[in-house]
C-alpha cells in the first residue's frame, strides 16, 4: 500500500532557501510515499484588524483548506496547543495509521493567525511540533522532515538522533 502524504498549508512559500529545503525534502520522502503539497492563498489582513475581520479571515482561509480535504482522510493540523510527539511517537502514530487502513493523511498548516473553528473540529489530530512559535512557512519544511525522520524510523533505517 502506497501512502500518500498531502501537506495543506495557508500561504505562499516566499523564502528560497525555504522553497529550496522543502523540495529537497520532497525528494527524499520520494522512495517513501506519495507526496502532495497544496498552497492556499491567504487572505489580506486589514492594518488593525478588529476581532470579527480575524474571525472572517480564519473562517475564509479554513473553508479553502477544506475544499482539499477529503471525508475519511486523517487530518493532523498543526497547532500550537497540540500535542507534542517525540520523532520516534510520530513515526509510531504514522505507522499505526497506514497498518489501520489510513492510507491517506493529510497534514494542514494554518496561515500567520492560526485557523478556524471549523478546521480545528475537522482535525482527527492535533500535533504541536514545539512550545517555541515558528513561522508558519518555515514549519513546511520542519513538518517534510520530520515525516521523513519517521519514514526512516519505521523502516528501521539510520537517521540522526
Amino acid at each position: 500500500m502506497v501512502t500518500t502524504i498531502r501537506v495543506v498549508s495557508v500561504g505562499k512559500l516566499k523564502e528560497k532557501y525555504l522553497a529550496d529545503g522543502v523540495a529537497e525534502y520532497k525528494k527524499r520522502l520520494s522512495g517513501y510515499v506519495k507526496l502532495d503539497m497544496v498552497e492556499v492563498p491567504d487572505e489580506a489582513l486589514p492594518a488593525n484588524p478588529s476581532s470579527s475581520d480575524i474571525v472572517r479571515i480564519l473562517d475564509k482561509e479554513g473553508k479553502k483548506v477544506l475544499k482539499f480535504i477529503r471525508e475519511h482522510e486523517h487530518v493532523i493540523l498543526l497547532d500550537l496547543s497540540g500535542k507534542m510527539l517525540s520523532s520516534e511517537e510520530l513515526a509510531d502514530e504514522l505507522n499505526t495509521l497506514v497498518i489501520s487502513g489510513k492510507s491517506r493523511i493529510t497534514f494542514v498548516i494554518g496561515g500567520s493567525l492560526g485557523v478556524s473553528e471549523e478546521l480545528r473540529r475537522r482535525a482527527s489530530f492535533c500535533w504541536s511540533m514545539s512550545t517555541l512559535t515558528f513561522p508558519h512557512q518555515f514549519v513546511r519544511l520542519l513538518v517534510l522532515e520530520q515525516v521523513y525522520r519517521a519514514c526512516r524510523i519505521t523502516r528501521g533505517e539510520r537517521y540522526h538522533r
